[in-house]
């Protein structure tokens, strides 16, 4: 199950952040060999991880395997703040019902693509479905070009913000990816994966019950 992680329930899962800090300095840092990132203490964490960001965790047994950040563009983000020369000439688009979508990943020994119900695809559908019960209508994310293509595949509506950069030994691009029921249907079939909820809201209100109660 893909757990959400917030401000509000993250005394929750103090040990589940700190492992999830160290994965993602063994796979961005030791693994990817971006070393901007390396940090004394093993910890991969950056001005984004605050108050204001969102995290989706894969959680097996009380371990972390897989995971991922998102934060609303209203917000300073790491499209705006530190790859903002990717939008140019243009600004990254910003509002609430925008969000950024970083840090994706998945443990060694589990990355097995995106069929057949895997990991991936279950972090992946995750994160779409708090998007659509959240209302959110897009999310931003940089990516490898080669990604392009497989997410069209997917049914997914991306918009390129701006010309591929070359970074860390490969050419990367900003995006913008439409976000509705449809989209996460389509994803869910593309992964093999059974039409149903995968979200734990441990602590936290599902607001599409909220809002119907309202």
């Amino acid at each position: 199950m893909i757990h959400l992680i917030t401000a509000e329930n993250r005394h929750l899962y103090t040990e589940a952040m700190l492992d999830h800090f160290r994965i993602r300095h063994d796979i961005y840092v030791r693994e990817r060999k971006w070393k901007e990132l390396e940090r004394d203490d093993g910890l991969e964490r950056d001005q984004f991880d605050d108050n204001d960001a969102i995290y989706l965790l894969a959680m097996e047994n009380k371990r972390v395997v897989g995971g991922s950040r998102m934060r609303p563009t209203s917000k300073p983000h790491l499209l705006s703040e530190v790859f903002a020369h990717l939008a140019e000439p243009h600004e990254f688009p910003s509002a609430p019902d925008i969000y950024e979508w970083t840090r994706l990943f998945i443990i060694d020994g589990r990355r097995t693509g995106w069929r057949n119900g895997s990991l991936t695809s279950q972090v992946v559908c995750g994160g779409i479905e708090y998007l659509v019960e959240e209302g959110v209508s897009a999310f931003t994310l940089l990516c490898e070009t080669w990604w392009i293509p497989w997410f069209h595949e997917m049914g997914w509506k991306v918009s390129p913000l701006g010309l591929p950069s070359f970074i860390e030994n490969d050419w990367w691009v900003a995006a913008m990816v439409d976000v509705d029921f449809k989209m996460l249907e389509s994803t869910r079939r593309y992964c093999e994966l059974p039409n149903r909820p995968l979200l734990v809201r441990n602590g936290l209100a599902n607001p599409a019950l909220t809002r119907r109660t309202a």
